[in-house]
């Protein structure tokens, strides 16, 4: 049984190329239901049975496992199935069979404008072009409420600061307005910072890292982590809680214009 899971692991690797980290996961996942499966007597993934899988996730709930974990789990086993009865090495086709666990998602709760200032303050404490860079894409995803993945995607085309706006280049391209507060720091990183990291003329991206490449979500996740711990805030700080910030901001300017 483990020779097949090794097999799958090197299929998500070669074929469909996952992170390490993803693979690690899925390892340790369907290790533990190995071992589990061999414990009540299966041999080989032929003698799995959708009985035996159930018997498993009962086994996981009665043993405290929260539901956030057993959904991941439940995703790898069949990600795993899947790839086994492709391959004939399954008897019963479980996949569909196999349901999972509806995990109720809570929504990220906006930082205070007091711990936004404190965030927003922190690349100020640095002379380098990727202190600059760092400060406008933190105001702009404040002031815009634009998505992480749309800002890393915005190229030099995409601002029009003459008029406050920014184009979001998405499947249908849209305007969005922002607040002229951002305009100093996106003009100071355009013009000082932006040159510094280029390294070839025809880039395009806006946010560049310092191979002069666009920068990443996972490089802006990395970066803002960063200057969230130093800020004391680490703990609050995701990816979508400056968003949400944006969001509850707007709506607090809404009512009290009513």
């Amino acid at each position: 049984m483990k020779q097949g899971i090794e097999n799958f692991l090197r299929h998500l690797a070669t074929d469909k190329e996952f992170s390490a980290n993803t693979i690690a996961a899925y390892n340790n996942d369907l290790l533990q239901m190995a071992d589990f499966f061999q414990t009540k007597g299966a041999k080989q993934w032929s003698d799995v049975n959708l009985q035996l899988v159930m018997s498993y996730f009962i086994d996981l709930k009665q043993r405290g496992y929260a539901l956030a974990t057993i959904a991941r789990k439940t995703a790898s086993a069949r990600t795993l199935f899947k790839y086994l009865e492709n391959g004939g090495a399954m008897r019963d086709r479980l996949t569909d069979s196999i349901g999972s666990p509806r995990v109720k998602k809570s929504q990220p709760r906006p930082l205070s404008e007091n711990h936004v200032r404190a965030l927003l303050k922190q690349p100020d404490k640095y002379p380098t072009p990727e202190a600059k860079r760092d400060k406008a894409m933190l105001e702009l995803l404040y002031v815009s409420g634009m998505q992480v993945t749309e800002l890393t995607s915005l190229n030099m085309d995409s601002l029009n600061l003459q008029d406050d706006s920014v184009v979001i280049k998405s499947s249908r391209d849209r305007n969005t307005s922002i607040s002229r507060s951002c305009v100093p720091t996106l003009k100071k990183y355009m013009d000082e910072a932006r040159p510094q990291l280029i390294h070839h003329r025809d880039e395009q991206a806006l946010f560049l890292n310092r191979l002069g490449q666009r920068l990443t979500r996972q490089g802006f996740w990395q970066i803002a982590k960063t200057y969230a711990k130093e800020a004391n805030l680490d703990s609050q700080v995701t990816l979508r809680s400056l968003r949400h910030s944006f969001v509850a901001s707007s709506q607090k300017a809404q009512k009290a214009k009513t």
